[in-house]
C-alpha cells in the first residue's frame, strides 16, 4: 500500500469545541463511528494509512488533532492535559458530530486519552483498541500480579525527553531555536532513538510527521502534558487513570519500543477485565499503526465486527 505522503490528501474540518478550534478528517461519513486519536510526537497524519482502508471496512472515521497539536487551535485556557484531551473529543464526537457512542483506537497519549473518555463519560466509549501508551496507574495491583512495573535501564535512558519537555520546556525550546532543529527534534523520535522498528521510517516520513512541529507555539504546547504529569503545570483535573476498566479491550504491544515497559502485556492483563489479547506484534514498535498499518486496520475490522 502507498501513503499518499500530503498533508492535503483528506478533506480537513473544523469545528469550535470547548473554546479551542479543533481540526479533523472524517471519512466514510454514515458508518459506524470510529475515533483514532492520535499522541505525541504525532498528530492526525500518523493515522495516514488507517484511515482509507477503515472507511472501506464500514466506519465513519474520525482523526482529530487534539488541542494545540498540528491544524488545531492553541488552548486559551493553557490545558494540555489527559482530561482536557478527553473532554474535547466527547465533544467532537458527541456535540458536533451528533454520535451517541463510538469506538476509538489510539497509542502513546492518544491510548491515554481513549482509556479516560471511556471512563468518564461511561457508555459513550462502546470498544477501545490501545497499544503502547500509557497504562492506568495500579501499582499495588501490578505488584500483586508480581509484575515489576520499574523503569528498564533503556527506559529511563530513553526518558531524558519526557524530563526536559515536562521540568524546562522553555530552556529546550530555546534550544530549538530555528525551524529547522525542532524538524530534527521530532524526526529523531522517528529514528534513532529506537521507539519505532528500524527502517519503519523513511527520510521523507519523518520529515511528513515532523513538519507540523515547526511552529514554536505548538511545540510548547504538544509538551504541556509531560508538566501536567510531573506536576509542573496545573492539569484541568485529574485523569480517570487510577481505576481498572471493564470497557471491551482490545490490546497490541509492538516490542521494538523503548519507552514503553516491557511488562505492559501482562498489565494489560490486570488492566482490563473484558480484555482480547494482549497480542504481541513483531516488527512493530511505538508507532504500531504506522508500522503495521495493515495488521491493525484488520484487527480494528474483526474486534468491532
Amino acid at each position: 500500500m502507498s501513503e499518499p505522503l500530503s498533508a492535503d490528501a483528506f478533506p480537513l474540518e473544523r469545528a469550535e469545541v470547548r473554546g479551542v478550534e479543533l481540526a479533523y478528517v472524517r471519512a466514510g461519513i454514515g458508518g459506524s463511528p470510529l475515533l483514532l486519536i492520535h499522541g505525541w510526537p504525532e498528530t492526525k497524519r500518523i493515522w495516514w494509512r488507517n484511515i482509507e482502508p477503515l472507511a472501506a471496512a464500514g466506519f465513519e472515521v474520525i482523526v482529530p488533532d487534539l488541542r494545540g497539536f498540528g491544524d488545531s487551535g492553541l488552548a486559551a485556557d493553557g490545558f494540555y492535559d489527559v482530561a482536557a484531551h478527553s473532554r474535547d473529543m466527547r465533544a467532537l464526537v458527541g456535540d458536533v458530530l451528533g454520535h451517541e457512542r463510538c469506538a476509538a483506537a489510539g497509542g502513546d497519549l492518544g491510548g491515554a486519552v481513549v482509556q479516560d473518555l471511556s471512563l468518564r463519560f461511561e457508555g459513550f466509549v462502546e470498544r477501545q483498541a490501545l497499544f503502547n501508551c500509557v497504562m492506568p496507574l495500579l501499582p499495588d495491583e501490578y505488584e500483586a500480579a508480581g509484575i515489576e512495573t520499574a523503569p528498564s535501564p533503556e527506559m529511563r535512558m530513553a526518558a531524558d525527553y519526557f524530563r526536559r519537555q515536562g521540568r524546562e520546556p522553555e530552556v529546550l525550546a530555546a534550544e530549538l531555536d530555528t525551524p529547522q532543529k525542532r524538524r530534527n527534534y521530532i524526526a529523531e523520535f522517528y529514528g534513532h532513538r529506537f521507539w519505532a522498528t528500524p527502517g519503519a521510517f523513511t527520510r521523507a516520513d519523518a520529515e511528513f510527521m515532523s513538519e507540523p512541529f515547526v511552529d514554536p507555539e505548538r511545540l510548547l504546547a504538544g509538551w504541556g502534558n509531560y508538566g501536567s504529569a510531573l506536576g509542573v503545570r496545573p492539569r484541568s483535573e485529574a485523569p480517570r487513570l487510577f481505576e481498572r476498566s471493564a470497557v471491551p479491550t482490545l490490546a497490541l504491544y509492538g516490542p521494538d519500543d523503548h519507552v514503553i515497559w516491557r511488562r505492559f502485556p501482562e498489565m494489560c492483563e490486570v488492566a482490563f477485565s473484558e480484555l482480547i489479547g494482549p497480542f504481541v506484534v513483531n516488527d512493530a514498535g511505538h508507532f504500531l499503526q504506522w508500522e503495521r498499518a495493515e495488521l491493525l486496520n484488520k484487527a480494528i475490522e474483526y474486534f468491532l465486527g
